[in-house]
């Protein structure tokens, strides 16, 4: 592609016509080529348009990463419609919310959650579900799906078409806008209400080509990723590798670290993906002189702050694998800086400079640059910045300025314009590598009614980037236990938000306006070690993705 196209769609024709018989996708249950994917992609593009897919639409996505997930995401974006990605783990009440927010009519889920779809297509009213399944539904799910419209999509091998009639539509007869949606990615907003994060397709293309440009990748690529779609870091794995025309290996056996790290080596993937907990499960399970690091080039890394020790760890344990330290957000489509291998020793600490195509800064809270070493928050502009939060212009407004990202984040540069993160200037943690609003879990928290009062801040985490705690004022009727209070939490939120340690207190900090003092809070957390160590209210936890 001398001039790439801003439509992902195109980028896998464009490699299927080069090498059809190229791999592009593949799991642990087998590989699926550039061919087959794109014909996949065109047969399920004609389903989707019979079923009333077309520009404008919104699907919602719940599937963990396959061939099947990657052809059906690219159908409906040549269809001109828009991809919502949902986390696999969302509680009914989210879906809902979403639901609402799109008018999405159609969605493509996994057939082991069809008992919560079919309840959700009654109550709000989806007219359409596609059901991956590895093999035809049996028959008992087919019964329970008999009072709705649905169509079987082939989880394993896409491209066998279902039994559905094809109708003569042109998927390619849209008008092409790249300002247009083409991905909404939810997260949580500052009030705890999800909110959608729209990406268009010239963000796609922008982060996409430079992500690509800095890792130099090409059609002998290969990754490793264990990030589900959902997350923009996921994402970006598989949008970079089919710019390029590479290949990606879904793996979702993390729970077994050995087996995946094998993989790496079995499958000959040349890049490997990770977020700070990834690599601090394998420092503490893996013998590094036991990897097989023959075919790996690079390792990257994201998805919150990791321990420096771990960092080092990781560059000397894959060896001679360059590491990339990388920093972004869901609303800067992914990527927004990272740190050249070759500057690792002597900026230490930093996520790097900006990309090649986004600007940063440290400003007041003015937007006034601040000089080299003084602390603020870092801004950032750009081609790949998103266009706001969708159907929440208030919210979009806090966070795009005159052009402007505002991170949240408190950060300070060196003389040479590399970054240093901080801390955080708005109440969002980072849980699992994904952001999460405090008032989200703390309002989940308050429903219990044995709870007065609650306030959830961020501590150092154990296996890096932070893990929530929740400190709570019973009511005076109601005897509380924090496990009970965590079961409780773990019945309406994912796992990754579940705190990792409630607290029973007498009382919360307050300023003098009456607000929780949450930094009194945290500094106290601050004084011991990190909050999995040595807390009888934590639990283990498994990996994202």
């Amino acid at each position: 592609m001398t001039t790439p196209s801003p439509f992902a769609f195109d980028w896998l024709a464009f490699h299927a016509a080069q090498a059809p018989d190229a791999a592009a996708v593949g799991t642990p249950s087998g590989w699926t080529s550039y061919g087959a994917l794109a014909e996949a992609t065109r047969r399920l593009g004609f389903d989707l348009a019979a079923s009333g897919v077309g520009p404008g639409s919104f699907v919602l996505f719940s599937l963990p990463p396959s061939a099947a997930s990657v052809a059906a995401a690219l159908a409906v974006q040549s269809l001109g419609a828009c991809v919502v990605e949902l986390h696999r783990e969302s509680d009914v009440q989210t879906i809902a919310t979403v639901l609402r927010q799109t008018g999405a009519r159609h969605a493509v889920v996994h057939g082991r959650e069809v008992a919560r779809w079919k309840e959700l297509s009654v109550v709000h009213g989806i007219e359409h579900l596609f059901v991956a399944l590895p093999s035809a539904p049996p028959p008992r799910m087919q019964e329970a799906l008999a009072e709705l419209r649905w169509t079987w999509l082939n989880e394993n091998d896409p491209s066998i078409p279902s039994d559905r009639s094809r109708a003569a539509t042109d998927t390619d007869g849209w008008r092409r806008d790249t300002s247009a949606p083409a991905l909404v990615v939810y997260t949580s907003g500052s009030t705890g209400t999800p909110r959608g994060v729209i990406q268009t397709h010239a963000n796609i293309l922008a982060n996409t080509s430079a992500i690509a440009g800095y890792l130099e990748l090409t059609s002998e690529d290969r990754a490793l990723s264990i990030l589900p779609l959902s997350y923009t870091f996921g994402r970006s794995i598989l949008q970079t590798h089919l710019f390029a025309g590479g290949s990606i290996f879904f793996d979702h056996r993390f729970m077994f670290p050995r087996v995946v790290i094998d993989a790496l080596a079995e499958e000959r993937c040349t890049g490997f993906y990770g977020v700070p907990l990834t690599f601090e499960l394998l420092r503490r399970q893996i013998d590094p002189t036991s990897l097989d690091r023959s075919t790996l080039r690079y390792v990257a890394q994201a998805g919150g702050g990791m321990r420096q020790e771990t960092v080092r760890w990781t560059r000397e344990a894959f060896a001679p694998a360059r590491l990339f330290v990388m920093y972004g957000q869901t609303e800067a489509t992914a990527r927004l800086s990272y740190l050249p291998p070759e500057r690792a020793l002597d900026k230490e600490g930093s996520i790097g400079r900006g990309l090649e195509n986004v600007e940063l800064r440290v400003v007041d809270a003015q937007g006034r640059e601040l000089a080299s070493g003084e602390i603020g928050e870092l801004v950032a502009r750009g081609p790949s910045i998103t266009s706001g939060y969708l159907g929440a212009p208030e919210e979009t407004a806090a966070i795009l300025r005159d052009g402007w990202l505002w991170t949240g984040d408190l950060a300070w540069r060196d003389d040479e314009g590399f970054v240093y993160l901080s801390g955080r200037a708005k109440d969002m943690l980072k849980l699992g590598g994904h952001r999460v609003s405090a008032a989200e879990i703390e309002g989940v928290i308050a429903e219990h009614p044995g709870v007065a009062e609650v306030a959830v801040v961020g501590a150092p985490d154990a296996l890096g980037g932070e893990a929530a705690v929740a400190f709570v004022v019973p009511t005076r009727e109601t005897p509380l236990d924090p496990s009970d209070l965590r079961r409780f939490c773990r019945q309406k939120l994912p796992a990754f938000k579940v705190p990792q340690q409630v607290r029973i207190v007498s009382d919360l900090p307050k300023t003098s306006s009456g607000k929780v003092a949450k930094p009194a809070l945290r500094e106290g957390l601050a004084h011991g070690d990190s909050i999995l160590e040595g807390s009888v209210e934590a639990e283990p936890r498994r990996e994202e993705g």
